[in-house]
């Protein structure tokens, strides 16, 4: 049966149409929220190439970032609390609203998680915000990074999202005066009712980007103290190239550390035979041959994109004889490595050994 064109539609079956679409669309979007959560808990992400489900959600669903982070936070509470799913499928809340209740809903009991659902039925985004600003008031300035638009550059007027539920955008932070005042560093003021969000890239504009974070008196008494350091070096009104030449200072103590990276590396000893220690030698050639990548590949040819959490992994397994060795150790994120494990060892063992760890880690909290 084909469907009549919309612009043929009467204004009364075109109102009753998308209010049915609607209507249709939330039990749909609980369904796939609920094989999310599934996907995720038995990691079918990790067999096909991906190290976590939010990249197989952008890389192989192809969701829009925004999209797969909404529905995995809401897909991990709703494992927890059921309650969530049945709201979402009924149409009471919505994706966006669940989303942003997500965080507290890990920590809150089925009562109370219950009563924040029935209070925010059939409320709009901006009505939630003020819901959880109310319950749950924050004080500090939201860490965030923003891309800026250049001099004479404007945004563009058109926009996928309507002007009036889109959030302000906060102006970028400068220090424009030869003192540092905490205010100045603080940037502009955040009303109470404004939740906070996530840090995040948002690119308006080639290589221009707003940085905006709360400090501690602590952390601006450092910052002074590196700007008197500087001297005329650096102009006090530029944050932003004390902060890259902090972060670079930083980048090159966490390479040495994790990887052994060095401008002058020793002549590499022998490595003793058994010896489950990776030496820095090993790293730094596998580092490079790996090019900083996860290795793994699925049957299709695809290749993890991974480039955070990496692993030095034992081609040959360490219990069945596997060197320490150049040839034998690459790269893997933590989910392929553990997906590797798992394949060799069985899942039932690793996931027994990862909660020995976690009673092991709860003892040596608890001792100290």
């Amino acid at each position: 049966m084909k469907s009549v064109p919309v612009a043929r539609l009467s204004n009364d079956d075109l109102v009753c149409e998308l209010k049915q679409s609607v209507a249709h669309d939330c039990p749909h979007t609980a369904r796939q929220v609920a094989l999310i959560a599934e996907v995720e808990r038995r990691r079918l992400y990790a067999p096909v190439g991906y190290p976590s489900m939010f990249t197989f959600c952008v890389g192989e669903l192809h969701l829009a970032e925004d999209a797969a982070y909404k529905r995995i936070q809401v897909a991990r509470v709703a494992r927890r609390h059921p309650a969530v799913l049945t709201a979402l499928a009924e149409g009471r809340v919505h994706l966006t609203g669940l989303n942003l209740m997500a965080a507290h809903f890990k920590v809150l009991p089925p009562a109370v998680v219950n009563e924040l659902l029935e209070a925010a039925t059939h409320r709009s985004k901006k009505d939630i915000e003020l819901l959880l600003a109310r319950r749950f008031p924050k004080a500090d300035l939201p860490a965030e990074v923003r891309a800026i638009p250049s001099a004479g550059v404007q945004p563009p007027a058109h926009t996928s999202e309507p002007a009036d539920e889109r959030p302000e955008q906060p102006q970028p932070v400068a220090n424009m005066e030869s003192e540092l005042a905490p205010a100045q560093v603080g940037g502009p003021v955040i009303p109470a009712n404004q939740p906070a969000e996530y840090a995040r890239v948002a690119p308006l504009a080639p290589q221009r980007y707003g940085v905006q974070f709360t400090l501690d008196e602590a952390g601006h008494d450092l910052l002074r103290q590196v700007q008197d350091l500087l001297g005329h070096e650096v102009p006090r009104s530029d944050l932003a190239e004390v902060f890259v030449r902090a972060l670079k200072a930083y980048a090159t103590l966490l390479a040495k550390q994790k990887h052994a990276a060095t401008e002058r590396p020793r002549v590499p000893r022998r490595q003793k035979p058994g010896s489950r220690h990776i030496s820095a030698h090993v790293k730094r050639v596998v580092r490079k041959r790996d090019n900083g990548q996860c290795t793994y590949v699925n049957d299709a040819g695809h290749r993890c994109e991974a480039r955070s959490d990496l692993e030095y992994d034992h081609a040959i397994e360490f219990a069945r004889g596997g060197e320490a060795t150049a040839s034998n150790i690459r790269l893997r994120c933590h989910a392929h490595n553990q997906y590797g494990a798992e394949r060799t060892f069985g899942a039932a063992f690793m996931q027994h050994k990862r909660e020995q760890a976690a009673d092991a880690r709860g003892a040596s909290v608890t001792a100290t």
